[in-house]
């Protein structure tokens, strides 16, 4: 439920960790593990009122002012996000709370994470032999479903979707995202749960929440290497590594929100981590057939080139 403005709003503020960042929010967000507040927050999230950018109708999606950005989400509400640090939240009418925590924590927070300088990768990661593992992709190509697999065998999830990496002495770290899987109702079914079970994405679409609480402890593992997921080009399925300015068009292509890199005066920085991230880990594409035919047998196919690929390390 959301919080009344002011000073109730203020004592409903909850503190949650993604992406390495404490958050201090007056929205509940039931898809994080709250946590002990301990010190100042990275990010603070408030309702409030949010400035407009013109009379009457205002342009859907992302907008740079004089300070900051605002995203404006016609079926959600508007959110001011400023300074890598904060994000005012202003619902609109008849917005439902699944709907504002969408892309408070999709777009807006992809925003802010911009703001800061990391590097948010379109990516799922997995813990294998106890580093992570990415798959990168647009929307489609698998990635939830890929992850859902290696979940349903044990091994533990540390991010969907969203994959925040970020070098730290001289080692590339993936950030532990939202503890859940968003899977569409055909790839739910395939793995033996039904919808009944489980909370829909967002409205007026049959994509669900499934919980992953098994995780990695701790904010952050090691990367090891990712994969690029794409059709083939002559049918089968195949592993190849990506060099030089072929490896970092993968990253560039498959950032989280990337179109509001130029927006944000961004251009630059991006493509120097880029370059660094490439500059340490490998970049692989993986070839696969579309749809769900011969999935499990490229799914353990990738599992064993991850696997032999962290023995050679």
């Amino acid at each position: 439920m959301l919080p009344a403005k002011g000073e109730q709003a203020l004592q409903a503020a909850r503190s949650y960790r993604i992406f390495g960042l404490l958050i201090q929010s007056e929205i509940v967000l039931p898809d994080l593990d709250e946590v002990e507040a301990g010190g100042a927050p990275d990010v603070v999230i408030r309702i409030g009122p949010v400035p407009r950018l013109i009379d009457g109708d205002e342009p859907h999606g992302l907008s740079v002012v004089a300070d900051g950005a605002i995203l404006n989400i016609v079926t959600a509400g508007r959110y001011w996000i400023r300074g890598g640090s904060e994000i005012v939240v202003e619902p609109c009418s008849g917005s439902t709370e699944r709907n504002l925590r969408l892309f408070l924590l999709g777009s807006a927070f992809g925003a802010i994470l911009h703001q800061r300088g990391l590097l948010p990768l379109h990516a799922n990661a997995v813990e294998i032999g106890g580093r992570a593992i990415a798959f990168m992709g647009h929307s489609g190509a698998g990635k939830s479903t890929l992850a859902a697999w290696f979940h349903d065998r044990g091994f533990k999830i540390l991010a969907d979707d969203v994959c925040v990496v970020r070098i730290h002495e001289g080692k590339v770290l993936a950030q532990a995202g939202i503890p859940r899987l968003r899977l569409w109702k055909d790839a739910l079914e395939r793995t033996g749960r039904t919808a009944e079970e489980f909370e829909a994405s967002f409205d007026d679409a049959e994509k669900y929440n499934v919980p992953t609480r098994s995780r990695p402890s701790g904010d952050s593992i090691e990367l090891s290497h990712l994969y690029l997921l794409s059709k083939p080009q002559d049918g089968g399925s195949a592993i190849e590594r990506l060099q030089g300015i072929e490896a970092v068009d993968a990253l560039v292509a498959n950032t989280y929100r990337g179109r509001y890199v130029p927006l944000m005066g961004q251009t630059q920085h991006h493509l120097r981590e880029c370059l660094n991230l490439v500059g340490k880990v490998a970049v692989f594409r993986a070839q696969r057939v579309w749809g769900m035919e011969g999935f499990d047998e490229q799914a353990q196919l990738l599992e064993e080139h991850a696997r032999g690929f962290l023995t050679q390390r």
